[in-house]
């Protein structure tokens, strides 16, 4: 892997729900040289494992407890994408890094953060005030680790004080500083201050990435007087790119459509989360959700609904079809014994003499509450008049759900381990009316519900 190069570039920022694999690949695509992940939390991380995703052609660490992506990179950034860490302690932190070196380019300590989560957990800002254990920590990776590390920042009101604080973390080491023309204080309201970060650049040694400028930046051309102003040659965009990440074309910004469009694709190829996705096309679209169309986008709650807002509908279930088809693990085909050894593998007896389906309870899919399964499976059983109603047993591992749904002797569960015990009922409820043909295959799979 070439050693990270933060001379002259341009960079997408961290940003928190933005940064994902999606949007990274979206800001490479436009012109970005350099890209952020959103802050990961140490824990969060230590907390996970990485598997190679084949069908996606990624690199995923997934949570222990329930599946969840906490980051996903892939090969098409794997020079240039950053890892921006949340930590207080220089020992989980140089876990973490341990355990990323390989899939990512570099390593980024968020030393700017000023969210009450952050500062409380001694995190983010807090270690502005608190230089030996911002030293101890940019220290210990930058001796154990071979990638480069760095650090962001936010200013004090002081010059001075801003820079002897930097020259003290300068001397750890590290390969370029980002600094955030605001206090702790501040917010993007404020004025950056861009003559503070020019002196600072101007009396260290290392890069700087001057950040802040979102509010004066609306076209290409605002990145080069914004860079002149703070006396650096790389730039750091977050706002701006979160608007339209098109900012980053020499060529020049594009529509906004044109650019969700392609965010969809990504968001489509990279398995991206629904709330994150719809996230990210809320910043884009800002007031304009208040259009017909985008209070329509407002009520999707999957992907497939997304990119029908945008016409490419199709396009989504083609590639759904194709990663199942390859059998792709899905978030709601996580299982709580997966990540363990073999030999330590649970046991569910509690399944064995249940009927089974590989279904989902995907709520979007109903309209009204009568067509709920759990309303459908007792509709039937008063039209056939059966007098035992459907009874449910939960079974609870972590953070996961099943439910096995007892009628008429016999019992029925869908495989699918579900975050709540509503939808696991639900799920199990499916998987009765499917045993019971009141619900056919073929629809289960047109709804995204079931996996062939």
């Amino acid at each position: 892997m070439p050693i990270l190069n933060y001379q002259n570039k341009l960079i997408l920022a961290p940003m928190v729900r933005v940064g994902s694999l999606p949007m990274r690949l979206l800001a490479l695509h436009y012109g970005a040289e350099i890209v952020y992940s959103e802050e990961i939390i140490d824990w969060k991380l230590l907390n996970s494992v990485r598997q190679v995703n084949d069908v996606l052609g990624t690199i995923d660490f997934l949570d222990k407890t329930d599946g969840t992506v906490i980051f996903r990179t892939s090969k098409e950034e794997h020079d240039c994408v950053v890892l921006q860490l949340g930590t207080c302690d220089p020992n989980r932190a140089l876990k973490v890094a341990k355990m990323v070196e390989e899939d990512v380019a570099g390593i980024d300590i968020n030393m700017g953060c000023p969210k009450e989560f952050s500062i409380k957990g001694g995190m983010g800002a807090a270690l502005l005030t608190n230089l030996p254990k911002a030293k101890e920590i940019l220290k210990t990776l930058v001796e154990s680790v071979k990638i480069p590390i760095t650090c962001k920042i936010r200013v004090f009101e002081n010059e001075n004080d801003t820079l002897n604080l930097v020259k003290e973390l300068v001397s750890t080491g590290i390969a370029a500083i980002g600094i955030h023309g605001r206090t702790r204080a501040e917010r993007p309201q404020h004025p950056n201050r861009n003559g503070l970060i020019k002196f600072i650049a101007e009396n260290i040694n290392i890069p700087v990435i001057a950040n802040g400028g979102s509010r004066e930046i609306e076209k290409y051309s605002d990145i080069e007087k914004f860079k002149k102003e703070c006396g650096v040659s790389s730039v750091m965009l977050a706002r701006a790119a979160q608007g339209n990440c098109s900012i980053f074309r020499k060529q020049g910004i594009l529509d906004l459509d044109t650019v969700i469009c392609k965010y969809l694709e990504y968001a489509v190829n990279f398995d991206n989360s629904p709330n994150t996705t719809k996230y990210v096309i809320q910043n884009i679209l800002k007031e304009l959700q208040e259009t017909p169309r985008g209070k329509k986008f407002l009520e999707c709650q999957t992907l497939q609904q997304i990119c029908e807002i945008w016409d490419l509908g199709d396009y989504c279930r083609k590639k759904e079809l194709e990663f199942f088809e390859r059998g792709m693990t899905c978030r709601r085909m996580i299982t709580p014994d997966m990540f363990e050894p073999a030999k330590k593998r649970t046991k569910f007896e509690q399944f064995d003499d249940c009927k089974e389906l590989r279904c989902a309870f995907i709520r979007v899919n109903y309209v009204k509450d009568t067509e709920l399964p759990k309303s459908i499976l007792l509709s039937w059983c008063l039209k056939n008049k059966i007098d035992d109603k459907p009874k449910y047993e939960i079974i609870h591992q972590g953070k996961l759900f099943r439910a096995i749904l007892s009628l008429n002797g016999e019992k029925y569960t869908s495989s699918y381990w579900e975050k709540n015990k509503k939808y696991a009922e639900q799920g199990a409820a499916l998987s009765c009316i499917y045993h019971l043909g009141l619900i056919s295959k073929e629809k289960l799979i047109e709804s995204g519900s079931v996996i062939k």
